[in-house]
């Protein structure tokens, strides 16, 4: 029998390992692929918006240089 908080332990810190030592591998497998995926995408979109940022900060330098000239 699995201990129920260690489970809820293992699983937060790394997501699918809780549910691997519960007893079922394939969810565990499961959700540390669907936490993997989330991971992936959400450098991506930071990354996405960063560059979008500095994109639309050097517009707002290049009009305010326009207006004020």
């Amino acid at each position: 029998m699995a201990n129920e908080i260690l489970a809820a332990v293992l699983s937060f810190f790394i997501p699918g390992l809780g549910q691997a030592y519960a007893g079922d591998i394939k969810k565990g497998v499961i959700f540390f692929v669907i936490a993997i995926i989330l991971a992936i995408v959400s450098f991506f979109t930071a990354f996405l918006l960063s560059i979008l940022s500095l994109i639309f900060a050097i517009y707002a330098a290049y009009d305010a240089y326009k207006m004020a000239a």
